[in-house]
């Protein structure tokens, strides 16, 4: 594999994790490469000189006009970064490839990939696949985009190996040779439109995760996804398919039979365990739970660990996460929902009355699809950033006459708990992306915790 990358000129941009990971990787398989950020030297100097010290040349500050000529074979991009940026744009025209980390990743893999993408879920599901592998004694590597990046981890996998992969919209888009053993697509509803512009677009990214598999491959697919079957049928897939369902019973499948979650991957039922037992809370970790068990499953994970594991875990940081009850409140931090589908289904996950936090970087996003859930189901909306002044008008169509905006996170848990009462649920659900004030969801969430825990 060294021969491959061996005196390419290759421009990596953006200096995050993913970016400083395939920069090492390709320099140490002999590659010339140039990293570009536009971040100040001094917001990133002990990254760029670590990769300095390794033969990596790095350029903060700006894009040059001469970062992209012709000598140059191969830009990687970080999966953030839109096309439109004027670097990728003379890439394009040049006929250089223009690919993502995960592209460059998987060609250094030995070990099998397991990709897991979808709309919402993918870091439960990512995370619970990795847990019930490993509890089986399945040697298992969780990354992607979640945790390290995956230029981090395959240079130490074997064939005997899984690696576990997240992988966003962003990411796919940028893969060309892509290959996962098992590729899973759990739901696909409308988001990051600033990004891909399109719906189409989108699709066609989450669909890049299915174009290189063969006959021997696996696709795990959401039946009760009227988009997910449509692809199956027009998508030309190649592996063998396997359904999950809430809904629905399929004839290969992982699937809810009388209160039961059932496998039948070999033609005979398995009965994992009873619903009602299912640790996490909602119908979508249904979802979630569904997809991993057949993920898992397919890969060499036992039914009883499957169960055992289902029985125990709780969630992830950050994702519809119990955090805290105070006088009879209780708060959940679901600061990863930065589209209204993912607050939807954070809104619809509770039968207590609702006091909803939600706001943050305004993308021109309209939020009607809210308002019939906002009627239903929530007492009081706290809209804080950008979005808040749509929030605040979609909430009073609703017919909500407690409605609050506020700076910030911070703010709303305090005027969260003044208008709170014994019994109700406090969701931070922002159906927003952070970067309006928060360099991320993890950092606002973290805000949220925080000023919830100074409320005991």
């Amino acid at each position: 594999m060294t021969g491959l990358f061996q005196d390419k000129q290759v421009v990596v941009l953006g200096l995050a994790r993913s970016g400083f990971a395939v920069a090492k990787l390709l320099v140490e398989q002999g590659a010339k490469v140039t990293l570009n950020d536009v971040r100040e030297r001094v917001d990133c100097a002990s990254e760029a000189g670590s990769l300095e010290q390794m033969g990596v040349s790095v350029i903060c500050g700006g894009h040059p006009d001469d970062l992209i000529s012709k000598q140059v074979d191969l830009v990687v991009k970080n999966p953030g970064i839109p096309y439109h940026i004027r670097p990728i744009e003379q890439a394009l025209q040049l006929g250089i490839p223009v690919v993502t980390e995960v592209e460059i990743a998987s060609q250094f893999s030995k070990a099998p990939i397991i990709g897991i993408t979808g709309s919402n879920g993918k870091t439960t599901t990512t995370t619970l696949v990795g847990k019930m592998l490993q509890s089986s004694g399945v040697s298992a590597t969780v990354a992607g985009n979640i945790g390290q990046a995956l230029s981090e981890v395959t240079p130490q996998l074997s064939e005997n190996d899984w690696l576990v992969a997240e992988l966003s919209s962003f990411q796919l888009k940028g893969t060309v040779t892509f290959r996962p053993k098992i590729a899973a697509l759990l739901n696909v509803t409308p988001a990051h439109m600033d990004y891909h512009q399109t719906m189409e677009d989108y699709i066609a990214s989450k669909w890049n995760l299915f174009q290189n598999q063969a006959q021997d491959d696996v696709a795990i697919l959401n039946a009760d996804s009227a988009i997910c079957r449509e692809l199956a049928e027009n998508g030309d897939l190649k592996g063998r398919v396997i359904w999950f369902s809430k809904d629905k019973l399929t004839s290969q499948g992982v699937y809810i039979k009388d209160g039961l979650l059932v496998s039948s991957l070999d033609g005979n039922e398995t009965v994992i365990l009873p619903v009602e037992e299912v640790a996490l809370p909602g119908s979508f970790n249904l979802e979630n739970v569904l997809a991993a068990t057949a993920i898992s499953i397919v890969a060499g994970a036992s039914a009883e660990k499957v169960a055992e594991t289902i029985r125990t875990f709780r969630g992830v940081e950050h994702r519809l996460e119990y955090v805290e009850t105070v006088e009879g409140i209780r708060y959940y931090n679901d600061s990863k929902a930065t589209n209204v589908q993912a607050a939807l289904t954070a809104l619809t996950s509770f039968e207590e009355p609702i006091v909803w936090i939600a706001g943050g970087l305004d993308r021109g996003v309209d939020f009607q699809e809210l308002t019939p859930v906002l009627s239903e189901r929530v007492q009081a909306v706290i809209a804080y950033g950008e979005s808040a002044p749509i929030l605040a008008l979609r909430a009073k169509e609703a017919g909500i006459e407690s409605i609050i905006q506020v700076e910030d996170v911070e703010e709303a848990v305090y005027s969260a708990r003044e208008i709170s009462c014994f019994g109700d649920v406090v969701v931070l659900s922002p159906a927003c992306a952070s970067w309006d004030l928060y360099t991320s969801f993890e950092q606002r969430g973290s805000i949220f915790k925080q000023a919830v825990h100074r409320l005991v």
